[in-house]
């Protein structure tokens, strides 16, 4: 199969070409002969009915500090001149992410829209998991200090967090006899419109956050990040350990419980976060996590992402 792929992504210069899951979807694609080009966010734009894209053809390789080409920008429609457009900018999961999310569903699934744009806008990583029983820790999601000073006093050990925040930003772990409660309510008011989410604090997390890889709704590997010593964060950006390891039978029903929901809604790539026996997150907007488990298992992770999207490319076609 031949495609044509948009990628609107962050700025490739400034992707970590041995972590980034985006650089080795980008690096599978140009080795079955996609042609590719890069955006960014701000180069989306509706223009008198179409959704076009300043973009640039875009060649990749495993080349530390040589890593891509970038040809001449150009304005492509996005509804006629490609097959399928990865969106795949981190967050912040702000008022321009939605907008994007909202300009690519007029071309999807004409052209099909990795992942699709109205149910990654529906997903936001933190408040998706709420939809499913059974497997969050204690979680309170609110405004209301008075509320969170309850959940506080019932469970004494929590975390808080920004409810759109990403990568271990604003995550705060709150013990016992902490006294500094008031002063971060105060500091999350004044940066954060939105509610706080307010979770019990899972002393797992020092054996491991666990990030499980699910294509198409299935499990397809994990990798466990252990946070250093002194924080209570384990994204890797942030000093966390990468560790091999498997899928413990509590994970593999996580999955199961929510694996349909995430094919039905065509969340094709998808990163979940598992600490002890909860699911903390769902991260369907930019997932990581490929290249560190394809290390550890001898796997090719993209390829089955590309596989999937083939397929689901396929019959969007037929129907």
């Amino acid at each position: 199969m031949t495609l044509t792929v948009a990628i609107q992504m962050d700025p490739i210069e400034s992707v970590d070409i041995d972590a980034d899951s985006t650089f080795v979807l980008a690096l599978e694609a140009q080795k079955r002969g996609y042609e590719l080009f890069h955006y960014l966010p701000k180069d989306l734009a509706y223009v008198d009915g179409q959704v076009q894209a300043r973009a640039c053809p875009l060649r990749v390789r495993r080349d530390y500090g040589n890593h891509f080409t970038l040809g001449e920008p150009r304005l492509i429609n996005l509804a006629q001149d490609a097959d399928v457009v990865l969106m795949r900018q981190d967050p912040p999961f702000d008022m321009a992410y939605i907008t994007a999310t909202h300009l690519l569903e007029l071309v999807h699934p004409k052209t099909l829209v990795v992942n699709d744009p109205a149910h990654v806008r529906n997903a936001p990583e933190k408040l998706f998991v709420t939809r499913f029983e059974g497997v969050m820790p204690p979680t309170l999601i609110t405004s209301d200090p008075q509320q969170i000073k309850a959940f506080r006093e019932q469970y004494q050990d929590v975390i808080l967090k920004p409810l759109f925040g990403n990568g271990g930003a604003g995550v705060f772990h709150v013990k016992p006899g902490d006294e500094n409660l008031n002063s971060l309510l105060e500091l999350f008011t004044e940066l954060y419109r939105e509610p706080i989410i307010v979770q019990q604090y899972l002393a797992d997390v020092r054996a491991g956050d666990k990030r499980i890889i699910l294509v198409d709704g299935r499990p397809v590997g994990a990798v466990n990040r252990v946070p250093a010593e002194g924080e209570a964060r384990s994204n890797m950006h942030v000093g966390g350990r990468p560790e091999r390891c498997a899928l413990t039978p509590r994970e593999e029903e996580i999955c199961a419980i929510i694996g349909p929901a995430l094919k039905e809604r065509g969340l094709i790539f998808v990163g979940i976060d598992v600490i002890g026996d909860y699911l903390t997150e769902i991260n369907v907007t930019s997932p990581t996590g490929i290249q560190e488990i394809n290390r550890f298992d001898g796997v090719c992770l993209e390829s089955e992402v590309w596989d999937a999207i083939e397929a689901h490319y396929q019959s969007t076609r037929e129907s």
